[in-house]
């Protein structure tokens, strides 16, 4: 379940509505399709609709006491406090955890494949909450690799703070781990096992060391035999990085900025080769805990 907040300073934010699901609001369409309002059953007890808050009103109306004064006020409740606290505190959104039975059940086929050669418990869940370009706040989800769960957390926590546009935080998992499709939905998303392509080496993204970030916005591209490959390919429209658009990352931009102050390296620096979303931990690091690598 993916849950968003409306615009506003973080610890202000008032509760609105619960949006559902991840996968597929985008998949395959070249701009990431944005969710609806939701259906009575998509809100969360002790939320009230405006529909129901309608007819409250109408109840509270016509029981009102015969002879009272016209122009008496009616005592309003103090919604925004209520509101606000029903908005999860930062503090107790961003947090970590092992990898429980009931996630590895969403996992295990999907991004833990048959042949994932990573132990589970070298894996962490982060929960955390982020901002939108439109300034709503989202509950998002990622898995990482323990050696980096931290770092990643502060990342995050910092960027939300400071209101740092990143559109969808799902676990790959929701898109059945396919990159493309989460590609084109937008999706930031760290794990996801697979081989380095005709090799027997795992990918970064396989040992849950590299994060994308934005992803529709921030493509990968490169050429071969003449050909550019753009991934996703409904990407290509984001290869001018002149251009301005959302969600576009930079180098020396927050993010940028966070990142390779906790070591990562982008990809949007790279020479013969682009990848505007990515972020991974260098080699030489990832030799000195797992080694071979």
């Amino acid at each position: 379940m993916r849950r968003h907040f409306p615009a506003g300073a973080a610890a202000l934010f008032a509760l609105t509505l619960f949006a559902a699901g991840c996968a597929g609001s985008g998949a395959g369409s070249e701009t990431p399709a944005r969710t609806e309002a939701p259906s009575e059953a998509d809100v969360p007890a002790g939320t009230e609709t405006a529909e129901a808050m309608e007819k409250a009103e109408t109840v509270e109306e016509e029981e009102t006491e015969p002879g009272a004064a016209a122009g008496d006020e009616a005592e309003v409740p103090d919604t925004a406090a209520e509101s606000e606290a029903a908005v999860p505190d930062a503090d107790e959104a961003f947090y970590m955890t092992e990898i429980s039975d009931a996630l590895f059940a969403r996992m295990e086929g999907k991004t833990f494949k048959a042949d994932c050669t990573l132990p589970r418990e070298d894996l962490r869940y982060l929960h955390v909450l982020h901002v939108d370009g439109a300034g709503e706040v989202h509950e998002g989800e990622m898995v990482v690799n323990y050696h980096i769960a931290e770092d990643v957390l502060e990342i995050l926590r910092k960027l939300y703070e400071a209101g740092y546009p990143i559109e969808r935080m799902c676990l790959m998992d929701e898109y059945d781990a396919d990159d493309e499709t989460a590609m084109r939905d937008n999706n930031s998303s760290c794990f996801n096992f697979r081989f380095i392509s005709h090799t027997t080496r795992v990918s970064k993204h396989g040992l849950g060391l590299a994060v994308d970030i934005n992803t529709l916005y921030n493509p990968y591209t490169k050429m071969a035999d003449g050909v550019r490959i753009v991934e996703p390919a409904t990407g290509e429209a984001y290869l001018d990085r002149e251009a301005d658009f959302p969600y576009k990352i930079t180098e020396g931009d927050l993010c940028w900025q966070l990142f390779a102050e906790h070591g990562f390296i982008w990809g949007g620096s790279w020479k013969n080769r682009k990848d505007y979303q990515h972020f991974e931990v260098p080699t030489d690091v990832i030799r000195q805990w797992y080694p071979g690598y």
